[in-house]
């Protein structure tokens, strides 16, 4: 138990009013929040003040220190290989996790990735991995390391012994509007990955509407500090700056992601999802020593893809952690959502722009996503895109479809996804998707 040596209204008054929190103070409020000693709505009331109010450099620094070591801090020397995970700060059907991690583990490189549910308006890896019936993420730490080194790779919730002071923290951010903080941010990610034993990390920071930092600015100011953390404790860390300004892929929806993503893996794939999946997954294959440049760990990737390896492990991994590999290889038997419904073009024109953030709240209504931290999630709810950015479109034709077992948010959820859609007379110029890559040397733009 921590000892009660400051006032917890003390402290929150002291950043509500933009004061600095000493490294010792910090240590005290999240040892005390992990410990049941400070209650939900007092830590929420100091994670709105470190919202508003900022922390500084060494206040991020000491939040991620003291996340880190609220548990254990794995030690993964005894399986061989540089181990090296991928981190998404998230968007609107973002399910590179799922594709990436098996090719990069029939690459050779071993990948312990533990993973976050849904924030907001993303969804979260471990949401899309349970819509597999059996599917568990929630292991103990003796099976985690078991998965690893059975299969090379693993893909899992934290355990109660891995940054449990980020895990509860997490859950509590989604719900009390102070997810977009970019030290907060920051030390959740870190706390996590680093307590996971890694050698390296990559980082894909987003930016545009379906991000938490949507300016680009600011989404470089991220980038930039979580390298400069995952530097700071001796990991090798790369971060890419990629586009969310519309969704990644066509599906939006848990199981609706997982089924895209088993065509990627079977060769398939929208363009945009295969190319920061290679990217990544190329870079990953590098940190981890398998490549000697991130263009040779990309061809690499790609070869996994084409030969069939990442397939079969990914077929091995979902049997592993309990998954239904028959309606994984057959995806068409999976249990339809009761209510269909085709969204239409209002009008002629091109599609010029879609506001991913109000698509991606579109899904959570329609039921793939959570309001409150207790909520159930639809795993057959969600969103199939029919057209995107730059199509051409005629007026009643479909470039949407809803997936739900609520029909009464129908009508509600067509009205805002139809004003989340921008028209044009012209075909818009084609955005950029990845712009930066961001190391320990800086800045490079990505023209490659």
């Amino acid at each position: 138990m921590s000892q009660r040596k400051y006032n917890t209204v003390s402290l929150i008054r002291k950043k509500r009013d933009g004061k600095s929190l000493s490294s010792d103070e910090i240590e005290f409020m999240v040892r005390s929040y992990t410990d049941d000693e400070i209650p939900d709505y007092q830590m929420s009331a100091f994670l709105m003040a470190a919202f508003l109010r900022g922390l500084t450099d060494g206040e991020a620094a000491s939040l991620t220190k003291s996340m880190l070591h609220s548990g254990v801090v794995l030690d993964l020397s005894h399986i061989s290989g540089k181990k090296v995970d991928k981190h998404s700060t998230g968007g609107v059907g973002d399910k590179l996790s799922l594709i990436l991690a098996p090719i990069v583990a029939s690459c050779g490189v071993p990948v312990p990735m533990i993973s976050g549910r849904g924030l907001g308006h993303t969804g979260g890896t471990l949401d899309k991995l349970e819509s597999i019936p059996g599917f568990t993420v929630d292991v103990t730490l003796e099976r985690y390391l078991e998965i690893l080194k059975r299969q090379n790779m693993v893909l899992v919730g934290q355990t109660e012994e891995v940054a449990p002071a980020d895990k509860r923290l997490y859950a509590l951010r989604d719900v009390t509007a102070t997810v977009e903080s970019i030290p907060l941010i920051a030390g959740s990610i870190m706390s996590k990955k680093l307590a996971e034993g890694i050698d390296a990390l990559v980082l894909d920071v987003k930016f545009g509407s379906g991000a938490f930092m949507q300016e680009h600015s600011q989404a470089m100011e991220l980038a930039k500090t979580l390298v400069g953390i995952g530097e700071e404790f001796g990991k090798r860390t790369i971060a890419y700056m990629t586009d969310m300004d519309q969704p990644l892929g066509y599906a939006i929806g848990n199981w609706l992601e997982v089924r895209e993503s088993i065509d990627a893996l079977r060769g398939g794939g929208p363009d945009d999802v295969m190319e920061i999946t290679h990217l990544l997954a190329g870079t990953m294959i590098h940190l981890g020593g398998k490549a000697g440049t991130v263009e040779e760990g990309i061809d690499q990737s790609r070869g996994a893809i084409q030969d069939g390896s990442a397939w079969k492990k990914w077929l091995e991994i979902v049997a592993e952690q309990g998954g239904d590999t028959k309606l994984v290889e057959n995806p068409g038997i999976y249990p339809a959502a009761e209510h269909v419904k085709d969204v239409k073009a209002v009008e002629d024109g091109y599609i010029s722009a879609m506001n991913a953030y109000e698509i991606g709240m579109v899904s959570l209504e329609l039921g793939a996503g959570r309001r409150a931290k207790e909520d159930r999630i639809d795993p057959a709810a969600g969103i199939l895109l029919k057209k995107k950015v730059g199509d051409r479109v005629k007026k009643g034709e479909t470039i949407a479809r809803f997936y739900t077992n609520n029909r009464n948010e129908m009508d509600k959820s067509e009205h805002f996804f139809l004003n989340a859609i921008t028209f044009s007379n012209t075909k818009p110029d084609k955005r950029q998707l990845i712009t930066h890559q961001v190391d320990t040397n800086g800045v490079h733009p990505w023209n490659r």
